[in-house]
């Protein structure tokens, strides 16, 4: 599962944890994600989005559950999840979750953390945020050591941007993670069943 995980590209994985929600076809999964914007994270677009499909059903994790056709359209086949595709979203955000190497990857892991326990998330981020504390001290130090040379400022203006990046998104984690600790609902179980009826039916009506 961990080989098969590790080439999943942040495309398949939104597929995935779309079909979470219910069988589809995939011109209605690509109706959903425009809908949702979920093309801030990731390109939509037909040829490559049914390349992925197509990559995991063979990868068997997604199965094809019917076929139908509606006027003059062409046929439409729906699918569905399979256990292993559950699964490897998990296994994909736990991946991804810590990493600071691949912010494209991590956005998408963030997206779907929710799929994940709050204990486990909280472990996770804690693990992301040591190394991106690591990572602004050897910043600020290369920083302090070219001041303490004489490096003219205009050599250190990227560095000093990425400092004030790492600051920011640490200041970020720090609330984040606060607030899961405290009383951030998290995770379907917490969702009120008035607020999870309304979303349900904002789906239906975005899927109709």
């Amino acid at each position: 599962m961990d080989g098969l995980s590790a080439k999943l590209t942040p495309l398949g994985v939104m597929v995935l944890a779309l079909l979470r929600e219910g069988d589809m076809h995939p011109y209605e999964m690509m109706r959903l994600m425009r809908q949702r914007r979920d093309d801030r994270l990731v390109p939509i677009q037909n040829g490559t989005f049914y390349h992925t499909v197509g990559r995991l059903e063979r990868a068997g994790l997604l199965a094809e559950v019917g076929v139908d056709r509606d006027g003059n359209r062409p046929e439409r086949t729906t699918y569905t999840l399979t256990d292993s595709g559950r699964d490897i979203v998990l296994d994909w955000v736990r991946r991804e979750l810590p990493r600071t190497d691949r912010p494209a990857e991590f956005r998408v892991a963030l997206a779907e953390a929710h799929n994940l326990p709050r204990e486990e998330v909280l472990d996770l981020l804690g693990v992301r945020r040591a190394a991106l504390a690591a990572t602004l001290q050897m910043h600020t130090s290369g920083i302090a050591d070219a001041d303490l040379r004489g490096v003219p400022q205009q050599y250190l203006v990227e560095l000093d941007r990425e400092a004030a990046l790492l600051e920011a998104e640490l200041a970020w984690l720090d609330r984040l993670r606060a607030r899961l600790s405290d009383s951030m609902p998290w995770g379907i179980a917490d969702i009120p069943e008035e607020t999870l009826h309304r979303l349900i039916a904002l789906r239906e009506a975005q899927r109709s």
